[in-house]
């Protein structure tokens, strides 16, 4: 590693702190807060690797949601009624936390609606969502204490000018944000209590003894407590987690006038997702067309899923539109167990 010219100032008030965050992304930032809101006489240092946060935290759509009815479906398969249950009550509670934190305005919060989209095709698919509908309103009544959360808006489709679409569920709850206003934010507060935020410095490993010492392409760290909060990049220094990662390719179109999209939008299961941001289209995923290469924690772009993704565009979302791609960009999520 190249010899850093470290002066004894430097050393003394940046290298050594009580708790250590890796990762200044969502999770990274609220750890901080919470910690020094308990704790004020903590110190805190948060640790990225990129000038900005680097895995998906400003990466992604900006959805507020708890789950389409198709992806509801198919996490109750894996975790069971109460076991669904609980998971939207996090995701409930978390939203809800984040809005109280930050505010609605500083979000952008915009408490449009979320809809899923059904083609032809997808008739059996649409039936049993539609069949559910009264089954996941009851389980997130008490939740959200909304008698209705999700509903047939079938007669929506045409408002929005969708082409091959047969049927659209309508989650009344759902909402958008802004993710670089949510983390300029929170940004913001971490450093009115106090927090210490580094960029530019990727940890290369830690060993623990009566302290804990942290390697980084900066120099060497020392603290008493180490939060790993990198989401997908988490087993990169700690392998044993059974996390595997997950890439979204995302693209938005310039600016289209009389944009009829108003809402955030699922498709296929919620492999598919798109919304109108400052009236472009935001469209994005498609990892379920080759999970394996999406397996990854290198950014970047695929002909298979960008072709999908441009095909979804002019077939179904705008297809009597023109539009031109503005820019394109990729971000990494983490899964397991």
């Amino acid at each position: 590693m190249e010899t850093l010219n470290l002066s004894y100032w430097e050393k003394a008030n940046f290298y050594t702190t009580d708790v250590l965050i890796v990762g200044s992304g969502i999770v990274g930032l609220n750890a901080a807060i919470a910690i020094r809101k308990q704790q004020p006489n903590v110190g805190v240092t948060v640790l990225d690797r990129g000038f900005l946060p680097a895995g998906a935290s400003t990466k992604n759509a900006g959805f507020a949601c708890f789950g389409s009815i198709s992806e509801l479906i198919e996490q109750e398969k894996f975790c069971g009624t109460d076991g669904l249950h609980e998971l939207i009550n996090k995701r409930w509670k978390g939203l809800q936390k984040l809005r109280s934190l930050v505010g609605d305005d500083r979000l952008d919060l915009q408490i449009n609606g979320g809809f899923e989209l059904f083609k032809s095709d997808q008739f059996a698919l649409s039936d049993e969502c539609v069949s559910k509908i009264s089954h996941f309103n009851n389980l997130v009544q008490d939740i959200t204490t909304e008698n209705n959360a999700f509903e047939i808006a079938t007669r929506k489709i045409n408002s929005f000018g969708f082409n091959g679409i047969d049927c659209l569920i309508e989650n009344n709850l759902e909402g958008q944000l802004d993710p670089g206003k949510m983390i300029k934010a929170l940004i913001e507060i971490a450093t009115s209590l106090g927090v210490t935020i580094l960029n530019n410095c990727t940890v290369n490993h830690f060993e623990q003894d009566h302290q804990i010492l942290v390697s980084t392409s900066q120099g060497d760290f020392r603290t008493k407590k180490l939060l790993f909060c990198t989401n997908a990049f988490a087993n990169l220094l700690m392998p044993q987690l059974a996390l595997k990662p997950g890439r979204g390719q995302v693209l938005i179109t310039k600016p289209i006038e009389n944009l009829k999209l108003k809402g955030t939008f699922h498709y296929d299961k919620g492999y598919y997702y798109f919304r109108n941001v400052n009236n472009r289209v935001l469209v994005g995923r498609g990892r379920n067309l080759d999970f394996f290469t999406e397996e990854t924690h290198q950014f970047g772009e695929t002909p298979l899923v960008q072709n999908t993704l441009l095909r979804l565009l002019k077939d179904v979302i705008l297809p009597d539109v023109t539009f031109e791609i503005d820019q394109k960009w990729s971000g990494i999520m983490a899964f397991g167990p």
